[in-house]
């Protein structure tokens, strides 16, 4: 089962359509035991950095999600998802991210002839074998909405990069965490691969 965290996050349904449409069992929740039970998570998000963390604190599911990373079991961050899952952001400066990695987010700079938020098609640059990604081919183009991107502290975390104005850190896979700016459920058939990927990873042990 693959539990999608509840914390009214705006790409929440459409993640729990793609995963359905691929048939597999899902649940949409804030309840702690459900979440710690799951084969794998996945943490949404559309909106603002400080009001997503303030939803998260409010649920109490900010101690919920540090104990489903350390339990090692499959986590993946979605858009602002990818975003919570690190130190800090510009777009809400005193708002402490989850800090399960080390970076920090930053406005895209503004640059001729490119519009702010990103919103369209953009290609991929794949390095270091990311599991989202096997059968995935290099220059595969994934949906964006963003106005803000991640800069990681480790290199080597970064598995995927778009160009747009800036490198951006497209999506990260550290141990157990992964994640994407992008929206795999809005990405048709590569994208829709990259979830089936992901579901089909297991917690360590398993």
């Amino acid at each position: 089962m693959i539990a999608i965290i509840d914390y009214d996050a705006g790409n929440m349904k459409s993640v729990e359509k793609a995963l359905q449409f691929l048939g597999q069992e899902t649940v949409s929740t804030r309840d702690r035991d459900v979440l710690l039970r799951a084969d794998q998570v996945i943490l949404p998000g559309v909106g603002n950095f400080g009001d997503c963390m303030e939803q998260l604190n409010t649920f109490g599911l900010v101690p919920v999600i540090h104990e489903i990373v350390e339990k090692k079991t499959p986590f993946l961050g979605i858009c602002l998802g990818l975003q919570l899952l690190f130190e800090s952001s510009e777009e809400a400066p005193d708002v402490p991210g989850l800090g399960i990695l080390p970076g920090r987010i930053v406005r895209i700079p503004q640059s001729e002839g490119l519009k702010i938020p990103h919103m369209g098609w953009n290609s991929l640059s794949l390095s270091g074998n990311g599991r989202l990604f096997a059968g995935i081919p290099d220059g595969t183009y994934v949906y964006f909405v963003h106005s803000y991107y991640l800069k990681a502290e480790e290199p080597e975390i970064v598995k995927a990069t778009t160009e747009y104005g800036v490198t951006i850190h497209a999506s990260v896979e550290k141990d157990n965490v992964f994640a994407c700016q992008f929206h795999p459920e809005k990405s048709s058939a590569m994208g829709l691969r990259m979830l089936q990927n992901f579901a089909s990873i297991r917690k360590e042990g398993n």
